[in-house]
């Protein structure tokens, strides 16, 4: 099964920013040489969590340090720029490195009405219809022209050059089906809210019309993991995950803290039982048991690769996930 890597460039306590992007390249350059397919970078705004704010710059830093892998956005936030500058942007990363080039493209704003304002500048939002804007955008990538007036005799560059994949991501179905008459990979994120059904994967498919950027309907799925050499090492590492997600349920984001801190933390039984019901939303265990887990949600759902998304505190801990979920499932 191929697997690739759903990256945030998270800040955990005790580091910076920097660090984080520096982080990024380091699991790239990993991640290449394991045998993993792709790896995207995620769009997060406002926040002292994630240093991934401009996923299309980390995207050319990680293409231009690999060699094999596939590096894409998982996804650029098309709401808030131009249909002309995520064509001219994304076919420019393309020519740089064809073949390994992926546009992968989301509806949600990534992060608070904060930065959705000052992103666009202060002007009121006009959701219109992004599947139009991602429409437009696919055409103006395909040197081809759009039938709105705005873009007539525009010509995004580079012109003529290897296009890159094209995905739109999605978190509760939604989407399924304009994915697939627009003719891109649909890019399902299960640790995000866990409501992958078959049914939106055969919507999807059963709408998909092949395009230049995806010829055949191609769906992968996005799980949160943690993993260890055994279960109680696993469980210790994916505290601090738990306890990051109970504190989304409060609102109030906290700084990924150490496994020791973890540990420690306080906890009533509302907190113990939140926390259990959102395990649906975060594989914990030995590779093992992780790997029959997506491979019983392969079979079961239909879908056709993984992504994985791990956060742990302490860098060494991250890629000893990913060289264990690779020794399993490569």
């Amino acid at each position: 099964m191929k697997i690739g890597i759903l990256d945030q460039a998270p800040i955990v306590k005790g580091s910076t920013a920097a660090d984080a992007l520096r982080n990024a390249e380091a699991l790239a350059i990993l991640a290449d040489r394991l045998g993993y397919h792709r790896m995207w970078m995620a769009e997060h705004h406002n926040t002292r969590n994630f240093a991934s704010t401009a996923p299309e710059i980390i995207a050319a830093r990680l293409a231009a340090l690999t060699k094999r892998i596939r590096i894409g956005t998982g996804g650029v936030m098309m709401m808030h720029y131009s249909p002309l500058k995520l064509a001219e942007t994304f076919k420019t990363l393309s020519a740089f490195s064809p073949g390994r080039i992926d546009f992968g493209v989301g509806r949600a704003p990534g992060g608070d009405h904060y930065s959705t304002r000052a992103l666009a500048e202060g002007r009121p939002h006009l959701p219109g219809d992004l599947y139009d804007k991602l429409q437009t955008t696919l055409q103006l990538m395909n040197d081809r022209a759009p039938q709105d007036p705005l873009y007539e005799g525009l010509l995004a560059s580079p012109y003529a050059v290897p296009l890159p994949e094209a995905w739109l991501l999605g978190s509760t179905g939604n989407s399924a089906v304009r994915a697939g008459r627009l003719g891109v990979g649909y890019s399902f994120a299960q640790f995000f809210n866990g409501q992958m059904t078959r049914e939106i994967f055969d919507a999807y498919r059963d709408n998909f019309e092949p395009s230049y950027f995806m010829p055949e309907p191609l769906i992968n799925v996005t799980y949160s993991a943690t993993v260890a050499d055994t279960r109680e090492e696993a469980e210790y590492i994916a505290k601090p995950i738990d306890l990051l997600r109970l504190s989304l349920t409060r609102g109030a984001l906290l700084q990924l803290m150490t496994p020791d801190e973890a540990r420690d933390y306080p906890l009533t039984e509302a907190d113990r039982a939140i926390i259990r019901e959102n395990r649906k939303l975060h594989l914990v265990g030995t590779p093992r048991d992780v790997a029959d887990i997506l491979l019983r949600d392969r079979e079961l759902y239909g879908f056709d690769e993984v992504m994985i998304n791990s956060t742990p505190h302490g860098f060494d801990t991250r890629l000893d996930v990913f060289r264990l979920l690779a020794r399993e499932l490569l």
